[in-house]
């Protein structure tokens, strides 16, 4: 056995190079040739891969997005209290920051611009079944006396949205809290607030 990658161990290489281009430089300041030099090739030599940068980005983002909802969606089917549920939903927001923090900073950094590419229409597609998953838990919570009755779903909703994927710019796997860690410190934070008990 030679030492020479697989076609499909190449391109997702080459994906993976691309991807800490887009997420350090931008999507739209980073060039093929930039991807071509930092993985030790030509830029053309990228087009027996891909025929765009466009394509990376989108199988970047693709598998990510893939990867995340299969996991929601297994957690949302199994038959346990919503605040089991939301608990694992934080957990693994939190665990897929090691394995993709360059696609979701993209998304992060991104976001509006692929909007208008016909290409990423699926992206909103993506949202909108994450935010109904979310919502569902949240509103199952209210009913079942888990959540307080004031709660408002879509807000609360958009909190935990946010405070959990901005964790990406500073949450590092090697750092002194574990995925399961930080969610544990940030499910207390949620549930108890920040008052002493009693």
């Amino acid at each position: 056995m030679t030492g020479t990658k697989r076609p499909s161990e190449r391109r997702d290489a080459l994906v993976q190079i691309a991807a800490e281009l887009f997420a350090e430089q931008g999507y739209r300041a980073t060039t093929v040739r930039h991807i071509g030099d930092a993985a030790g090739v030509l830029s053309g030599s990228l087009y027996h891969h891909f025929d765009s940068k466009e394509t990376i980005l989108d199988e970047l983002l693709s598998s990510y997005l893939e990867e995340l909802l299969d996991t929601y969606r297994a957690i949302a089917k199994k038959d346990t209290a919503p605040k089991t549920t939301l608990r694992d939903l934080v957990l693994a927001s939190f665990r897929s920051l090691s394995e993709h923090r360059a696609a979701i900073t993209v998304l992060q950094n991104e976001r509006n611009y692929l909007r208008t590419l016909p290409r990423f229409t699926y992206l909103t597609k993506a949202e909108e079944e994450v935010r109904r998953i979310w919502i569902t838990v949240l509103r199952d919570g209210v009913e079942a006396r888990e959540f307080r009755p004031d709660l408002d779903p879509l807000v609360t909703y958009r909190f935990l949205r946010d405070s959990v994927w901005v964790t990406v710019r500073w949450f590092r796997p090697d750092g002194r809290m574990s995925a399961d860690q930080l969610t544990e410190h940030y499910l207390t934070l949620i549930f108890n607030g920040l008052a002493p008990n009693g």
